[in-house]
């Protein structure tokens, strides 16, 4: 249920966002493939109804006196139960999009030399899905799922941080104004919150803990969920302030 929330919160924010708000149908009577914001704006308006059809098959599970009360809702309730898996890969594929696309946005930016990097849409991808997992074992009753994500998590924690090195490691075998990038975080202003709240609070030692469950220790699983969604929640704040101070031009 909390997919589809998340999904209208995301379009009024981005709503908010826009200058000339009067005109944002716009974005949806004109489609341009080079153009990332046109891809997210689509993307985004394809994936909320699905959401939200998908979320509603499942309200009977934690309602079970639930009443849709008109017939079309009930027929439409059970074509959508019967036809979940058909519903499910298009949402996949819209899902992968969503989430490499605020990367693929923020990269297209040729002026911030710590936006404009290949890897940034990979990370933020695997960023995403990260937090996803997370939102999972925070919400699932299930033991044996939880394992099951958990150790999904790990392996994508593990690559998140693989592509945090190979982001640092470029920058500093780029220009000068890219190892002036890296230097925000590697002793600069965003050094501590970085390493502090991302790297170590938001990713190993989350990742150490769900080892540890996984060996049999028992681990509220509050605490790395929480951790991985803070985490992930501080590094896109850091990634969006750090990239406005950055230049070509010193």
């Amino acid at each position: 249920m909390i997919v589809p929330f998340a999904l209208m919160i995301g379009l009024f924010m981005l709503f908010l966002d826009l200058k000339h708000k009067l005109w944002f149908w716009q974005l949806y009577t004109t489609v341009r493939y080079e153009s990332p914001m046109s891809w997210g704006a689509w993307v985004l308006m394809a994936i909320t109804p699905l959401s939200i059809l998908w979320a509603a098959s499942y309200i009977r599970e934690l309602y079970p006196k639930w009443n849709w009360k008109f017939s079309i809702l009930k027929k439409l309730e059970k074509w959508v139960i019967a036809n979940r898996k058909l519903i499910a890969w298009p949402m996949g594929v819209l899902g992968v999009i969503l989430g490499i696309y605020t990367g693929i946005l923020l990269s297209a930016f040729n002026a911030r030399p710590l936006w404009n990097t290949s890897i940034l849409g990979p990370l933020f991808l695997v960023s995403g899905m990260s937090t996803g997992a997370a939102s999972i074992m925070l919400m699932s009753k299930d033991h044996k799922e939880r394992k099951i994500i958990g150790r999904i998590d790990i392996l994508l924690i593990v690559i998140e941080l693989f592509f945090i090195v190979h982001l640092l490691m470029g920058f500093l075998a780029g220009s000068e104004v890219q190892i002036s990038a890296a230097n925000l975080f590697l002793g600069g202003k965003f050094t501590a919150p970085f390493f502090a709240f991302v790297v170590i609070l938001g990713l190993i030692f989350p990742a150490i803990l769900e080892a540890m469950e996984l060996k049999g220790f028992k681990v509220p699983v509050l605490i790395p969920a929480a951790l991985i969604l803070i985490g992930g929640l501080i590094f896109r704040f850091l990634m969006v302030e750090a990239g406005q101070i950055t230049r070509y031009l010193y």
